[in-house]
């Protein structure tokens, strides 16, 4: 069995940051990183699924923390082994240090 808490622990740890940020800090661009990194989370989910992937929606920038955590949590109930686990986690560090929260 996968040990995905890594992956939810990065996720939800993006997730606090994004909800504690201010409004100017989500639109310079903080939420729009986090929409790309939940289409990204989403979109890997999907195709370990083996469903044709389908691009999550933009539903607004207050938003985007809910979005990631769903995709994260999505894809740790998929996830196949502990390489992916750390690639997935580098992913969304990487995502949450260009969002700069």
């Amino acid at each position: 069995m996968v040990d995905t808490t890594p992956l939810i622990r990065a996720v939800e740890h993006f997730a606090d940051r994004l909800r504690a940020a201010p409004q100017s800090r989500l639109q310079r661009g903080a939420a729009a990183e986090a929409l790309g990194l939940a289409r990204e989370l989403a979109r890997r989910a999907q195709v370990l699924e083996g469903v044709e992937p389908r691009e999550m929606p933009d539903a607004g920038m207050f938003a985007a923390a809910d979005q990631i955590t769903v995709a994260g949590h999505d894809l740790a109930v998929v996830i196949p082994s502990d390489a992916d686990v750390d690639d997935a986690v580098r992913v969304v560090e990487g995502a949450q240090k260009r969002a700069g929260v």
